[in-house]
């Protein structure tokens, strides 16, 4: 892949060159699935059937008890019909939770992460389980959200969060989450759902002070590192909302100006750099997440 290749092609080069855990391969299906690449869509989905855990979990059989779920949109527009239904009855009936539902991030763990918004709220939404998709949202803005931020993970045992912090990717999965949802069933508009949405990106842009567009790693916390997959996923939740018409029109402008701060941070091969790195998402790098979110984004203002 040369320079001269159009920058999205370059992206989705490096993210199918990236080694990709169960909740990784699922935003790169919806990636393709949003790029009009129904065919990749569909051979990233085989992928994660085939490792389907005997629990229904799809992706592996690893410590994430919902991180799978991401992959079942994919799952079910390529046909896996079983596979999909399997991974929503985990969720639905079999996956740990607490006494009010909400879901655990891990398996023997009895904590409530940001990230699951993403992973689970979505998929129970396209499935029909409107009210359940909703309760998980609720579930998890309970225990993690004040004014508008989240918190990364909150500890069930002790009533309080474990890690406190602003952390902007968490925040970015509740956003994009909420999006993707609302995308998959508009019923859902007419719930608080649109309005969360918009009260929690608001509450993250309102710390949009940097020069280059982008965010430290824990939003209001200038002494982490400038982070750029934040950008991304509330510019893919912002360019949503407004093509969907629960945010006014003039987030578009606002997500590709996201978009577009996070676009000057990939370098020749395609690679989104500066993101909150994977494996252990404790410093800076990249990750297929990353990728995903850019192409995600990207699809999405062609929408607008």
């Amino acid at each position: 892949m040369t320079d001269a290749a159009p920058p999205e092609d370059r992206v989705w080069t490096a993210l199918l060159a990236m080694q990709r855990q169960s909740w990784e391969q699922g935003v790169a299906a919806q990636a393709a699935l949003d790029g009009g690449r129904a065919d990749l869509a569909r051979l990233l989905a085989e992928s994660a059937v085939a490792r389907q855990a005997p629990d229904g979990r799809l992706g592996g059989a690893d410590d994430n008890a919902v991180n799978g779920a991401a992959c079942a949109e994919a799952a079910r527009a390529g046909g896996f019909t079983e596979a999909a239904d399997r991974q929503i009855d985990w969720l639905v009936h079999r996956a740990p939770r607490a006494a009010d539902g909400t879901l655990f991030h891990v398996l023997g763990g009895r904590e409530v992460w940001a990230d699951t918004v993403y992973m689970v709220v979505p998929p129970l939404a396209a499935a029909g389980h409107l009210d359940l998709a909703v309760a998980q949202a609720h579930g998890h803005r309970r225990r993690l959200c004040r004014d508008g931020r989240y918190a990364a993970v909150w500890a069930e045992d002790i009533g309080a969060a474990r890690r406190g912090e602003h952390w902007g990717g968490g925040n970015g999965w509740v956003v994009a989450g909420l999006a993707r949802a609302l995308r998959q069933a508009p019923q859902l508009r007419d719930s608080d759902l649109p309005a969360h949405g918009r009260e929690v990106l608001d509450a993250c842009l309102a710390l949009r002070r940097r020069s280059d567009g982008l965010f430290h790693d824990v939003l209001d916390d200038d002494t982490t590192f400038v982070e750029t997959n934040a950008a991304q996923m509330f510019a893919y939740a912002a360019l949503t909302g407004a093509a969907d018409g629960w945010l006014p029109a003039a987030y578009a402008v606002t997500g590709r100006d996201l978009l577009a701060a996070a676009t000057r941070r990939i370098d020749r091969y395609g690679v989104v750099r500066g993101a909150c790195g994977a494996p252990a998402f404790d410093g800076p790098g990249t990750s297929p997440e990353a990728q995903a979110f850019h192409l995600l984004a990207w699809a999405a203002s062609i929408r607008v």
